[in-house]
């Protein structure tokens, strides 16, 4: 999962995409970069391993200089930490192409052989790069100089023909202006929004949550359609096509339980109410199906199951408490390479409030279980603190199959509710008890928002795909997720994390 932003103004816009990152860095802290393209059409660029606070520093700000520019927060799929694999990636043919990516394309292998055929090279093991030189390869059909917008959208249109899987781009052509596109089921979110100046001209922001436009003064006025590109010119000229075949909204609904955060609006729907209704649901769960539990206090696991847990506090009628502080300098431990990172990053992520635990049954409440071994630390943490009884309430379904549309899932294998029922799960976490919301309930939280959200991509609880991967697909992802693969290969990364830092086509900076 990444953060991806693009804007077009009529005046730097470095500030801006920066901005724009930080309130978007939940969604990826492993690498940050921003391009932009000044009056001169030369690209300037900085992207690094990092926090967008730590990579981008005053005098990388001062030479990010243009009208115009896209940024990048880089969350890895397949355990890569490579600072040669940050965002945004470039090419000088044709025009001159910089392009970011949210998502992950599932014929990565087969388009790898494609660029190579076409006389493509493809320097990194990103598939964002793939893709860019994908879109290249349709651009270097066009016999014009300057583009039009419709050779733009034939170009866009034969790239979506060619990827598959989950994917929001958003690219600069050197000439033309902002291109961005969504996949044909809109998996991956992508908003955008527009802003008056003093003069009357509008400036446009495109991003991957409606937040960052709130914090930049843009008005969100629709999501970006599945299929659908925008395309933006360097003077302010917006146009938009549908540019894939068949296209049917069928958002991650993962999205809304975990990543998003809850202060956005995605596909028409507040983060914020479908998380308070998931609240409503798994309460009303819990006194259909558990009434026998003697819950004392209902408590958190922050900071995403907060909303869901007050909620559930409130329509059961019991005590909420923060039982946990968190450290808040500490990354998310789902993103975490690997097992024994994970394991060492829960202790020194949360600590419990003994008072709030002492003599009490507990109902602890959480977004999702993936792996399960979080779960069964916080649950020893809570025993440790003195709690009698220790439920475990998830706002999400059993998550037994891995995402291959931009989240780093593991393979099945490594997921605990994987072939195992509820009680198995509840003993191997050492709780009392363990409540699951349904995926009909999670489904209606979303649609009692927008009810025009009539499918979700569910593949990780259901394992139907959408976008279904060619055969031995799931071997090769495994080879790269395993937490062994990641282990492997951040040590290879390791000795490949020198900053990158440059102005492309400066040769002087």
């Amino acid at each position: 999962m990444c953060g991806v932003v693009g804007v077009v103004g009529f005046s730097p816009v470095n500030l801006t995409i920066y901005s724009a990152l930080q309130v978007l860095q939940h969604r990826g802290q492993d690498a940050a970069g921003i391009v932009t393209v000044d009056g001169r059409g030369n690209f300037h660029q900085r992207k690094a391993n990092g926090m967008v606070r730590d990579v981008f520093q005053q005098r990388h700000m001062l030479r990010l200089v243009g009208n115009i520019g896209i940024g990048h927060n880089r969350y890895p799929t397949a355990g890569s930490s490579s600072a040669a694999e940050a965002q945004p990636f470039y090419v000088n043919s044709p025009y001159g192409i910089a392009l970011a990516h949210n998502g992950n394309l599932i014929n990565s292998r087969e388009l790898k052989l494609k660029c190579s055929k076409a006389r493509r090279h493809v320097n990194t093991q990103s598939d964002s790069e793939i893709l860019l030189n994908i879109l290249a390869w349709k651009l270097s059909a066009i016999e014009s100089d300057v583009p039009s917008p419709d050779e733009v959208f034939k170009a866009v249109r034969g790239t979506i023909s060619e990827i598959r899987g989950g994917y929001a781009v958003v690219a600069l052509i050197l000439g033309v202006g902002l291109v961005a596109f969504r996949d044909p089921f809109g998996i991956r979110p992508l908003v955008y929004g527009e802003r008056e100046t003093e003069d009357g001209r509008k400036e446009y922001m495109v991003a991957s949550e409606s937040v960052a436009l709130d914090v930049n003064g843009f008005k969100l006025v629709r999501d970006v359609r599945p299929g659908e590109a925008l395309l933006i010119t360097n003077d302010g000229r917006f146009y938009s096509a549908v540019c894939a075949d068949h296209p049917k909204l069928q958002p991650c609904i993962f999205e809304y339980v975990y990543f998003a955060r809850p202060d956005s609006i995605i596909n028409g729907a507040s983060v914020y109410a479908t998380r308070v209704r998931m609240g409503t649901k798994l309460a009303e769960k819990i006194r259909r199906e558990y009434s026998n539990l003697k819950i004392d206090v209902v408590i958190p696991i922050p900071d995403t199951s907060v909303d869901i847990a007050v909620q559930i506090a409130r329509s059961l009628g019991l005590p909420y408490r923060q039982g946990f502080v968190k450290n808040r300098y500490v990354g998310r431990t789902f993103i975490m390479p690997g097992q024994a990172e994970r394991k060492k990053s829960v202790r020194s992520k949360l600590n419990p409030i003994r008072a709030e635990f002492e003599g009490k049954n507990v109902l602890l409440v959480d977004d999702s279980i993936v792996r399960g071994t979080t779960s069964m630390q916080i649950v020893e943490m809570a025993r440790e603190a003195g709690a009698k009884q220790v439920y475990f309430a998830s706002a999400s379904p059993e998550i037994c199959y891995p995402n291959i549309y931009g989240i780093d899932m593991p393979t099945s294998d490594e997921l605990i509710a994987y072939h195992r029922s509820t009680d198995e799960i509840c003993r191997l976490i050492k709780a009392d008890a363990l409540i699951y919301q349904s995926l009909d309930d999670l489904k209606e939280s979303v649609r009692e928002e927008n009810p025009e959200l009539e499918e979700f991509d569910t593949s990780i609880f259901t394992g139907d795909y959408i976008v279904p991967p060619a055969p031995g697909y799931f071997d090769e992802i495994a080879a790269q997720r395993s937490d062994d693969a990641k282990a492997d290969k951040a040590w290879n990364d390791s000795s490949n994390d020198a900053l990158d830092i440059y102005n492309i086509g400066d040769k002087n900076a």
